[in-house]
C-alpha cells in the first residue's frame, strides 16, 4: 500500500476511511470521526444505556429509562468492561476518547441539541459497552415469552398454534455464501442484508479502517469500535444473522414486602431482595421514581398487572458480566476462516449464525454466542422462580460450525443440523427457500437482495375455499385478479395494493373474531412491550398460520375473508407503494428538523414486504407503512474486495441537510449499492475540527 498519512479521509459518498500508525490510536480516530458525524445518535444511545433519555426528550421516553434502570444496562456494561483484559481495556478507553474529543465539534454540526435544548456530556470507559446493550437487549426472545404468556393465558395451549411465526421483534435478516465454483469469480462470495427496526441515523455506519497491522471495511454501530458483524478484511470476510436461538430467560417472582425490604420466594423459601430506589428526571415534568429489584435469577424488569408477579430477566450477559467484547480487536486482525471462528469462541450475546470465507476458498458456517443448558420449559414462556428445575445448569449448550460445501443460505430459518435445536420459535422458511431458488438460477446479489416475489400460499388457499357464487360482482372478480396475480410487491403493482388491502381488511376482522377475543384484554405487562404484545399488529404478523389453524379454536376464517374482499373490491386500485412508504424512527422530532429531512428524503415508495427476500416490513391490518427492513446491502468479493459492493438506507452522515445525509437513499430503495473503495489514493483527506 502507498504511504498514507494518518487521518480522515472521505470517498464519493463521504463515507469515512481511516488511517493510523497503531490499533489504538486508529480506535481513538474511529471514536472521534463517529462523534463528528453522529454525534446526536451517539449521545442518544448513551442516554438510553444510561436510563436518561426522558431527562432531554420528555415524557413519551419514561418507559424506556424505567426499563433501562431495571435492567441495570449501564450497571452491566460497567461490570463487563472491568472484566476485560487490559489490552482491550486500553482499546475501548482509545475509542471514547477519540469520542469525547469529538463530541463538541459534532454537536455544533447536529441542529438536534439546540432543538432540544441539550448539549453533548462525556462518556465514560464502559459507555460502548451499554450502548451495545441497547442494541441487543431486545432482540432476543423474551419480549416473545411475554406475548406467549398472554396467548396461553387467554387462549389456552392451542392458541399458541398460530403464532408460530417470527413476531414483530425478530430480526429477519438474509445471508448467503457460495464457493469459488459457484461465484464465477473463482473465489467465495459472501453476501446479504440485516433487517432491523430502520432508524434515521442509521444503525449501521460504513467505515473502512486501517493501520500497519491490518486493513478492514465493514459495518459499524456508531458508538461502538471495531467492526462486529459484516466485515472484510481483504484476506477473509464474514456476515451474521440471527440465530434465533433461546438464550434469554424470564422468571415469575413471587414477591412480599416486609417493611423496608422486599422478600422474594426461592427454592428455599422467602429471602430478601436487593431493592433500591432510583430517580429519574423527566423534562418538562415532575421526577419520577423507579424501584430496582434484583433476585437471583436477575433484575424484575415488570410486574405483571394481572397477577402481582414479578417478571425477572436473566441472559448469559447479565448474569455473567461479559459481553464478549474481546472478539471485537481480534476481528480487526482476522486473515483466515480459522482467526474469524477462534474470534468468535468469546461471543456471547446475541446469538448469531455466521458466515466466514477467505482467500484460500475456505468458506465455513458456524454459531456464536452463549446458550444455557436448562430446562425446557424455560423457552416457553416465564418459569416459576422458586422452582429448582427452571435454573440454570453449568456450561453453554453446544454450538454448530461446518465447512460449506456449495451453497449455505441463513434467514433465521429451522435448518437441521445447523442450530435449529437452539431455538424454538424460528422465521418462516419463505425468504430462505426462495434465495436458494434464485441461488440455482444464478440470479446476481443485486436481484436477489430486490426480489418481491411474496409466497402468500396460505392466503391463496383461502381466496380458492370462498365459492365464488357466493360473491357479488366486485368482490368475485377482485377475488379472481388477487388468484391470477404474480405474487410481485412492486411499489408500482395495483395488483399488489389490491392485495395488501384486502389482507388489512381480513387481519382487521380476524382481530375482532369471536375466537381470538380473549387476545383483546389487557396483557398487563409494560407498554414499552406493546409492539410484541399488542394483537392488533401480532394477528397481522401470523396471519398465515392463523388462516390455516384457527380451526384449533373452533374457529372459521372464510367468512371475514369473503367480508373483507366484499369490503375493499370498490376502492382496488392504489398501487402498494401509494401507501407502502419508507417511515423510520428518530428521536426528538422538531418542526424545523422534519422539514429539512422530508426535503432530504422525500417521500419513498417501497416494494417487497415482510415475507419476501426484499423484506420492507409492514404490519397488515394496522398499518403499510415500513419500519423495518434492511438496513444495509453488502456483496463480499473475496477475488478482490474493490469489486465489493454495500449501500445503507440514507447515508454516511448523521447530520441533516448535509450533503451525504440521505444520498444513498435512492440506491437503496430499488436495490442498488454503491462500490466499495480501500485505494486510498482514490480518496480526499479531511481535517476534523
Amino acid at each position: 500500500m502507498t504511504a498514507v498519512a494518518p487521518g480522515v479521509y472521505r470517498d464519493a459518498w463521504g463515507i469515512p476511511h481511516l488511517y493510523a500508525n497503531s490499533a489504538d490510536e486508529l480506535s481513538y480516530l474511529q471514536g472521534r470521526t463517529a462523534a463528528y458525524d453522529r454525534a446526536w445518535q451517539l449521545e442518544v444511545e448513551r442516554w438510553r444505556g444510561e436510563g436518561v433519555l426522558a431527562a432531554r426528550l420528555g415524557e413519551v421516553e419514561l418507559g424506556w429509562d424505567r426499563f433501562a434502570r431495571r435492567a441495570g444496562l449501564d450497571a452491566t456494561g460497567r461490570r463487563c468492561f472491568d472484566r476485560l483484559d487490559a489490552d482491550t481495556r486500553r482499546w475501548l478507553g482509545a475509542y471514547v476518547d477519540g469520542v469525547n474529543d469529538g463530541l463538541a465539534a459534532g454537536a455544533a454540526r447536529a441542529p438536534e441539541f439546540a432543538a432540544a435544548a441539550t448539549g453533548p456530556g462525556r462518556w465514560r470507559p464502559w459507555s460502548p459497552l451499554s450502548v451495545f446493550l441497547v442494541q441487543h437487549i431486545l432482540f432476543g426472545t423474551f419480549p416473545d415469552k411475554l406475548w406467549r404468556a398472554h396467548v396461553r393465558r387467554t387462549l389456552g395451549p392451542n392458541g399458541l398454534a398460530l403464532f408460530e411465526t417470527e413476531g414483530p421483534g425478530g430480526s429477519g435478516s438474509n445471508a448467503w455464501a457460495v464457493t469459488g465454483a459457484r461465484s464465477g469469480t473463482g473465489a467465495p462470495m459472501i453476501a446479504g442484508d440485516p433487517h432491523r427496526v430502520l432508524e434515521l441515523p442509521g444503525i449501521y455506519q460504513q467505515v473502512h479502517l486501517s493501520c500497519p497491522e491490518f486493513d478492514i471495511v465493514g459495518l459499524a454501530f456508531p458508538g461502538v469500535p471495531g467492526i462486529a458483524h459484516f466485515g472484510h478484511t481483504g484476506q477473509v470476510a464474514w456476515a451474521i444473522t440471527n440465530a434465533m436461538a433461546d438464550y434469554q430467560d424470564l422468571y415469575r417472582e413471587q414477591l412480599r414486602r416486609d417493611g423496608e425490604q422486599i422478600l422474594v420466594r426461592d427454592p428455599d423459601g422467602w429471602v430478601p431482595a436487593s431493592v433500591r430506589l432510583e430517580p429519574i428526571e423527566v423534562r418538562g415534568g415532575p421526577t419520577r421514581q423507579v424501584e430496582v429489584i434484583e433476585t437471583a435469577r436477575g433484575p424484575v424488569i415488570d410486574v405483571d398487572a394481572r397477577t402481582g408477579e414479578g417478571v425477572s430477566l436473566r441472559t448469559p450477559t447479565l448474569a455473567g458480566g461479559d459481553l464478549g467484547f474481546g472478539a471485537l480487536p481480534a476481528l480487526l486482525r482476522a486473515r483466515t476462516v480459522v482467526d474469524v471462528e477462534q474470534a468468535m469462541a468469546g461471543w456471547v450475546e446475541p446469538v448469531n449464525s455466521v458466515l466466514v470465507a477467505d482467500t484460500t476458498g475456505a468458506v465455513r458456517r458456524l454459531a456464536a454466542g452463549r446458550v444455557p443448558v436448562r430446562d425446557e420449559q424455560n423457552r416457553r414462556g416465564p418459569v416459576p422462580g422458586w422452582s429448582r428445575r427452571h435454573g440454570w445448569r453449568d456450561g453453554w449448550a453446544a454450538l454448530p460450525s461446518a465447512g460449506l460445501v456449495d451453497v449455505a443460505v441463513h434467514a433465521n430459518d429451522r435448518r437441521p443440523g445447523d442450530g435449529a435445536d437452539l431455538g424454538s420459535v424460528f422465521a418462516p422458511p419463505h425468504r430462505g427457500r426462495r434465495i436458494r431458488e434464485l441461488l440455482a438460477a444464478d440470479r446476481p446479489a443485486e436481484a436477489i437482495h430486490a426480489d418481491d416475489r411474496l409466497p402468500a400460499d396460505a392466503l391463496r388457499d383461502l381466496l380458492r375455499a370462498i365459492p365464488p357464487q357466493e360473491l357479488a360482482g366486485p368482490a368475485r372478480r377482485l377475488r379472481d385478479r388477487l388468484l391470477s396475480w404474480d405474487g410481485r410487491m412492486r411499489a408500482d403493482s395495483t395488483d399488489a395494493g389490491a392485495f395488501a388491502a384486502w389482507r388489512a381488511a381480513l387481519a382487521r376482522r380476524l382481530h375482532d373474531h369471536p375466537a381470538l377475543a380473549p387476545l383483546l384484554v389487557p396483557t398487563g405487562f409494560d407498554a414499552l412491550f406493546a409492539p410484541w404484545t399488542d394483537p392488533c399488529a401480532r394477528i397481522g404478523y401470523a396471519l398465515d398460520t392463523i388462516v390455516t389453524r384457527l380451526h384449533h379454536l373452533g374457529g372459521d376464517p372464510a367468512p371475514a375473508a369473503a367480508a373483507a374482499l366484499a369490503e375493499v373490491a370498490a376502492d382496488a386500485e392504489r398501487q402498494w407503494g401509494s401507501t407502502h412508504v419508507l417511515n423510520p424512527i428518530r428521536a426528538a422530532a422538531d418542526a424545523g428538523i422534519d422539514a429539512v429531512i422530508a426535503a432530504a428524503c422525500g417521500t419513498v415508495a417501497l416494494s417487497g414486504d415482510t415475507d419476501c427476500v426484499l423484506s420492507n416490513a409492514s404490519v397488515p391490518g394496522v398499518t403499510d407503512a415500513c419500519r423495518r427492513g434492511p438496513v444495509a446491502r453488502y456483496v463480499w468479493n473475496l477475488a478482490d474486495r474493490d469489486a465489493s459492493r454495500w449501500v445503507v438506507p440514507f447515508g454516511a452522515d448523521g447530520v441533516p441537510g448535509a450533503p451525504h445525509f440521505a444520498d444513498q437513499l435512492p440506491r437503496w430503495a430499488v436495490g442498488e449499492l454503491v462500490p466499495v473503495v480501500t485505494d486510498f489514493t482514490r480518496l480526499h483527506r479531511q481535517e476534523l475540527p
